[in-house]
């Protein structure tokens, strides 16, 4: 008589590979790089599994007035800040906040951003869930989103001669707790502004959204604790862009950027040594897990003219170049910069939504759909 044989469905070979990847983390880099893949593939089941982003919530409140997925944005911004804020105060020579000053460039790359995320629909952390869940227009922008961070890391010195103010927190304004409740006051009044705007029935977001806001936070707060700085991902774009140029031959000696003795060194280790890149690297394969994990996955279709993918191309590039001199995205600046004190966080926000609204105006003169004919499917 034969012995029953184990056949693991495709959802289960998917959680083993996840499973596989932290366990060969933890041989490769040790136990903090493990449990920040940890954290990188909660936050891609998270942001994929809920639905949860930050491009789309934005279009739907400028088209729709369809308020709710801000009002999520802005709880798990404010979760993230009531645990941060403390944590800064009490642990100030391991931790540190997304703290970038406010300039020129920083502005203008925001705007730019804001513009070129709602040609692709999506942002930093969109473009890393779209790419893992089989979507082919985020793929090729993440592309172009890493060759662009890179980019943008070579002259970042040029933009910030432009004209930068102080660095200015929350904290050396305010104090902890005053820094603290004035972030959250600000962020009541973002929520409030959102719900006048709000057509009714489109105010209250749905129980997942909320769900998603707090697994965000804590997973945020993890971030903090294990990396010893705030959540992020243009960095590790940037580096992978970097090493690349490398392995080509590029001498990065000369840049500022990279000569840097920080960054450097980063050159030189592995990605799994890098916190920004392992929460990526995390996103994606999260994101990849939560489709897969779906009973029913609806075919992802690229449906564009030839010339469109260049479009597309080049969004993906000025994504990566505008975050790198805005230091940052809706992540690193946006949600991380407002929830540990950051100024420009604030500042970014006001840039870039305003850059989303000239975006959504420009996608359906600039991304042409193609015929049927030309369709390609995403398994």
């Amino acid at each position: 008589m034969s012995e029953p044989t184990i056949r693991l469905t495709p959802r289960y070979r998917v959680v083993l590979l996840a499973l596989a990847m932290v366990a060969g983390t933890f041989y490769l880099a040790g136990p903090r790089s493990a449990f920040l893949l940890l954290v990188g593939l909660g936050f891609g089941l998270v942001l994929e599994g809920f639905r949860f982003g930050f491009a789309g919530p934005w279009r739907l409140a400028i088209q729709q007035r369809d308020g709710r997925g801000l009002l999520a944005q802005f709880l798990a911004i404010g979760l993230a800040a009531a645990c941060a804020f403390p944590l800064l105060a009490s642990h100030p020579e391991e931790l540190t906040g997304a703290y970038a000053p406010v300039g020129i460039a920083m502005i203008g790359g925001a705007f730019v951003f804001g513009m070129a995320m709602q040609l692709v629909l999506g942002c930093g952390s969109g473009t890393l869930v779209n790419a893992g869940s089989g979507n082919l227009i985020g793929l090729v922008a993440l592309l172009g989103f890493i060759a662009g961070s890179f980019a943008g890391s070579l002259h970042l010195a040029w933009w910030n001669g432009l004209g930068t103010l102080p660095l200015l927190t929350m904290q050396d304004l305010f104090g902890n707790g005053g820094g603290l409740a004035l972030t959250l006051a600000g962020l009541g009044l973002l929520a409030i502004a959102a719900l006048v705007w709000s057509e009714p029935g489109k105010r209250k977001p749905p129980p997942r959204l909320l769900i998603a806001a707090a697994l965000l936070a804590g997973l945020a707060t993890l971030n903090l604790i294990i990396a010893g700085q705030s959540w992020g991902v243009v960095y590790g774009l940037g580096l992978w862009g970097a090493k690349l140029a490398q392995l080509g031959g590029m001498d990065l000696s000369a840049s500022v950027f990279w000569s840097n003795p920080a960054h450097a060194e980063r050159l030189q280790q592995s990605v799994l040594t890098d916190v920004t890149s392992l929460t990526n690297i995390g996103l994606i394969a999260g994101a990849f897990l939560a489709m897969r994990w779906r009973r029913h996955v609806d075919p992802q279709v690229a449906n564009l003219q030839p010339l469109s993918w260049g479009v597309i191309v080049l969004a993906g590039l000025v994504l990566g170049y505008s975050s790198r001199i805005a230091f940052g995205c809706n992540v690193g600046a946006f949600f991380s910069g407002v929830s540990t004190g950051s100024v420009h966080g604030w500042v970014w926000f006001i840039a870039a939504f305003a850059g989303s609204a000239l975006g959504i105006r420009l996608r359906p003169v600039l991304l042409q759909q193609a015929r049927p004919r030309l369709a390609v499917g995403i398994p």
